[in-house]
């Protein structure tokens, strides 16, 4: 049997400690026989039924993945968690449970894994604290209706994994345990293991046979990112669809706990799309040193994500002419640029040249106009220029600019167009550029001034004509592009050059209607948990400042503070444990269950505590009071301070539990854990 040939997508810093990451693929032959398909929790039904709407929607796909992966000579396992009695009696299932027993079981196979060493400095991208059903609450309410009146738990309806999906009696094993996944996986000589399924956020990561187990168990182990679904709900943080949270899991996986392929690499034809999610590719390319448009433009991003599936690919901090996994553009539908003065590898520049000749948008701002050229040089020996660019792709004329001190008034030349007219009126005068005022007059024909700039009157600008700003340009080729001299950081923090670059993407794009409207900005500590430091002296200065400008004090005289405890079995005595918080105010839950105050300790019994799982700790104090000693978890001698990172909020709203078990809501950056030398 032939090898299966896969491109695994990775993100890798830019360098040690940074933000920014390259989106890497790298390829690679698996043999079928070395490897196992996993299918997580694809159940026959879920509390929520866009849940189910999404699942059901995928499956056929799945369902052919499932085919010839069998017919490749792979391991198919069927883990629908909680179903087991649905299959006592089924072949797959006798089969998983029958297999031997490996003698090289990691020692917490068996168990959930909230997260893994290389997530530990991590901020964790959504909330999904509330559960993440985004159903609407009618319907949501006439769905738990109908489960009651098949018989089923509300919370919890599934009985088996879902029919769509075929199960082969003959070949397939069923099982949700992470030590028989394991062992069948030695069994059969697995060394490379591919998921599927849902949540993604939740138990595709978490479940014993998930990809934390998987990962840090030294199985080679990718998760098939088109074939899959979060639980994350729109109206909480980051404020984005539903398949935009969905998008940031998925990174979130590839900077910290393994690669990701589609399903096209193995079935051929298209990845999968969710009909409701039908946003164009953006990439935005991003390799200047002059203006921190790698800060900025992803910044700017954020508020996109609801309009576009985005990849920002940044150029090398290591070797000035370099573009790591560039090839990403390939599969964009848009391009957005801000490249200074880069002569790249010819087999780059060549990606670059074929996007533009397929008629595909372009968009720049401002050192794009020179993206690719040095100035009055040729490129240096092995590497390839492209100085028509500026010509060719824009339509500008890009010669200088004017001095750096000069400030510069914008103003429109078309108020009217497609791109300017959504963003209304501007004040008299115009608007300020801080950045210094490009020179790129005489245009090209075919294109459309958006925007006009004049120096602000002095004796330096006297002799200065007016130029353009932006534009849009009709190329040769058929494509069309957009370009803008804005780029500097001050303006594109001024929200008339944001939403100029939001609109003019979309309209790029082609996408009708409206922008959707800016994600909530929602007031920090307040509306949301932020994330802060305990032991805290006194409140984060963005909680006092949005504690005085938007609460009464009637409701804000409480602080909260929350974090998830993984306590281990062997850690906690037959008592259970103690938290040691000498602060005379504070009350204290754990798992929604208020903690018995003695001598400065609150007291948790044994059968409160979700043993060898997360648990969800919180406490809460007067506005005045912060949590200036860090809480100690004391059991049988040991003891575990839990100094780090904290979620904080302020109000009188009840926060005390979350909605869900902890292994579920609690995000991996407010985690402690205990050992057994502690």
């Amino acid at each position: 049997m032939s090898d299966i040939e896969l491109r695994l997508r990775t993100r890798v810093a830019t360098s040690p400690g940074a933000d920014q990451h390259h989106v890497l693929v790298r390829r690679e032959s698996w043999r079928p026989e070395e490897t196992a398909v996993i299918v997580c929790d694809v159940w026959d039904l879920h509390h929520s039924q866009n849940a189910v709407r999404r699942a059901t929607e995928f499956c056929p796909r799945l369902d052919a993945l499932l085919s010839f992966a069998r017919d490749r000579g792979m391991t198919v396992i069927h883990s629908p968690s909680d179903c087991m009695d649905a299959y006592q009696n089924h072949p797959a299932r006798k089969r998983a449970s029958e297999a031997p027993a490996a003698g090289n079981a990691p020692p917490e196979i068996a168990h959930w894994c909230s997260r893994i060493p290389a997530e530990e400095q991590a901020a964790y991208p959504i909330d999904q604290s509330d559960g993440g059903d985004d159903d609407d609450p009618k319907e949501h309410a006439q769905w738990a209706e109908h489960l009651r009146q098949l018989g089923r738990n509300v919370g919890t309806p599934w009985k088996a994994q879902t029919e769509l999906l075929t199960i082969d009696a003959d070949r397939d094993y069923i099982t949700d345990r992470g030590d028989e996944v394991w062992n069948v996986l030695q069994q059969r000589g697995v060394k490379n293991v591919i998921l599927t399924g849902v949540h993604t956020n939740m138990c595709v990561l978490g479940r014993p046979f998930g990809l934390r187990q998987m990962a840090r168990n030294g199985m080679h182990v990718t998760l098939v990112r088109d074939l899959t679904d979060t639980m994350y709900n729109p109206a909480r943080w980051p404020y984005v669809r539903h398949f935009a949270g969905t998008d940031l899991v998925i990174e979130h996986i590839e900077r910290f706990v393994c690669p990701t392929i589609t399903s096209d690499q193995l079935l051929g034809g298209d990845e999968f799309r969710f009909s409701g999610d039908r946003r164009p590719e953006l990439a935005i390319l991003i390799a200047e040193d002059e203006y921190d448009t790698r800060l900025t433009l992803p910044e700017l991003a954020r508020r996109w994500r609801d309009d576009f599936r985005i990849t920002i690919i940044h150029g090398s901090e290591q070797e000035r002419n370099d573009i790591p996994g560039l090839e990403a553009l390939r599969e964009a539908d848009l391009l957005l640029l801000s490249v200074r003065r880069r002569t790249l590898p010819p087999e780059q520049l060549k990606v670059v040249r074929d996007f533009v000749a397929a008629g595909k948008p372009v968009l720049g701002i401002r050192t794009a106009s020179h993206a690719f050229c040095l100035r009055n040089m040729p490129a240096p020996a092995g590497a390839a220029d492209w100085p028509e660019f500026d010509q060719e792709v824009f339509g500008g004329n890009y010669t200088n600019h004017h001095g750096n001190q000069l400030k510069s008034q914008v103003t429109y030349a078309d108020g009217n167009h497609p791109i300017t007219k959504p963003l209304g009126m501007l004040p008299v005068g115009g608007v300020v550029q801080h950045g210094s005022l490009y020179m790129a007059a005489p245009l090209e024909p075919g294109a459309t001034v958006l925007l006009r700039g004049e120096l602000n009157p002095s004796a330096a600008a006297k002799q200065a004509s007016p130029e353009p700003v932006a534009w849009t340009f009709q190329r040769r080729d058929g494509g069309r592009s957009f370009y803008t001299s804005i780029g500097a950081p001050l303006d594109l923090q001024n929200r008339f050059y944001a939403d100029l670059l939001h609109s003019a993407l979309r309209w790029a794009a082609d996408i009708a209607g409206p922008a959707p409207a800016a994600s909530r900005q929602p007031r920090p500590f307040v509306d949301d948990w932020d994330l802060t430091h305990v032991p805290l002296a006194e409140l984060p200065p963005a909680a006092v400042a949005a504690t005085r400008a938007t609460l009464t004090g009637a409701e804000s005289n409480h602080v909260w503070f929350r974090c998830a405890v993984r306590l281990t079995d062997h850690w906690v005595g037959r008592d259970g444990v103690t938290i040691e918080l000498p602060l005379e105010h504070a009350a204290v839950w754990l798992n929604g269950a208020v903690a018995q105050h003695r001598d400065a300790k609150f007291l948790i019994p044994r059968e409160a505590i979700d043993l060898d799982d997360a648990n969800l700790l919180v406490v809460r104090l007067p506005i005045n009071e912060p949590l200036s000693i860090a809480p100690r978890v004391q059991s049988a001698g040991r003891k575990r301070e839990l100094t780090g990172r904290w979620q904080l909020r302020i109000g009188n709203g009840d926060w005390s539990n979350i909605p869900l078990p902890a292994r579920y809501g609690a995000s991996t950056d407010i985690l402690f854990e205990t050992t057994n030398d502690e």
